[in-house]
């Protein structure tokens, strides 16, 4: 354990699992858990009468979002976040078990996905979004949770009483800004998502749901950046931005149109 002023950091090993040559990680076990929950939250609300979809049709959606993540979310790493490096070294983009995913890239994957399921199956792109959405707060709290057992991604330094000396963060205590993400993005906006599903009448348009949770991302995600240490090899943009924060504001729009036209009249 590493010994703090204010607290004690869990330093895990990230590995959680290693047989042989195989070695099984706490991100990797993240994804796995938030898919697989995710997946039955969805079929649970197919079955309620809830979604769009029925019980078979979340199942094949579960297997186009599963690589739509993957390979979106470590494309949007690429390209958002260290090209230069990738330029000069092409093969190391096929290292997915080194690091390396951006939700932001995921995220337009599986916009990719739901557009050619919705083509193939006869629904509408926003009806199949609607249905998949309230589940996406799953993953991500496992996700931030798991970016907290690695000691990645950090907050920047603080004298908060609730502050940890990570790892990799040198001396300074700093906020724990993966668990700020993990109540932002994962607990806060599931219940944000639940309400909205559960006691709140059909939107006269399709899209209120995959809005709100691209709003709701957004804002969570734009908040949440203000105690993250922006990635070193970035730093901050324009205006004092971070690259997450930029990214973020073009979701926050799209989100507030999705909802504002799902409740005007059709």
């Amino acid at each position: 354990m590493i010994e703090l002023a204010a607290l004690t950091f869990p330093a895990m090993d990230p590995v959680a699992i290693q047989l042989g040559p195989l070695a099984i990680r706490w991100y990797a076990l993240a994804y796995i858990l938030g898919l697989m929950l995710g997946w039955q939250y969805i079929r649970l609300l197919a079955r309620r009468g809830l979604s769009s979809l029925t019980q078979i049709e979340v199942d094949d959606l579960l297997v186009w979002c599963t690589l739509a993540v993957i390979l979106g979310g470590r494309v949007g790493y690429v390209l958002f976040y260290r090209p230069d490096y990738y330029l000069s070294e092409p093969l190391e983009a096929l290292a997915i078990w080194r690091g390396g995913m951006s939700f932001h890239g995921g995220l337009v994957g599986v916009i990719v996905a739901f557009f050619i399921f919705a083509r193939r199956r006869g629904h509408g792109v926003l009806a199949v979004a609607d249905a998949a959405a309230p589940a996406f707060p799953i993953g991500l709290f496992f996700g931030r949770i798991a970016n907290f057992v690695n000691g990645e991604l950090f907050g920047r330094a603080t004298d908060v009483p609730w502050a940890f000396v990570f790892p990799h963060g040198g001396p300074a205590p700093r906020h724990p800004s993966q668990l700020y993400e993990a109540g932002l993005e994962g607990l806060a906006l599931f219940a944000l998502l639940f309400w909205l599903t559960h006691f709140v009448k059909a939107a006269p348009r399709a899209g209120r749901t995959a809005g709100t949770f691209l709003a709701g991302y957004a804002a969570a995600r734009i908040v949440a950046e203000m105690f993250r240490e922006p990635d070193l090899h970035i730093g901050f943009l324009a205006g004092g931005l971070t690259m997450g924060q930029v990214l973020s504001l073009p979701m926050l729009a799209v989100g507030l149109w999705l909802v504002w036209r799902s409740c005007r009249a059709p």
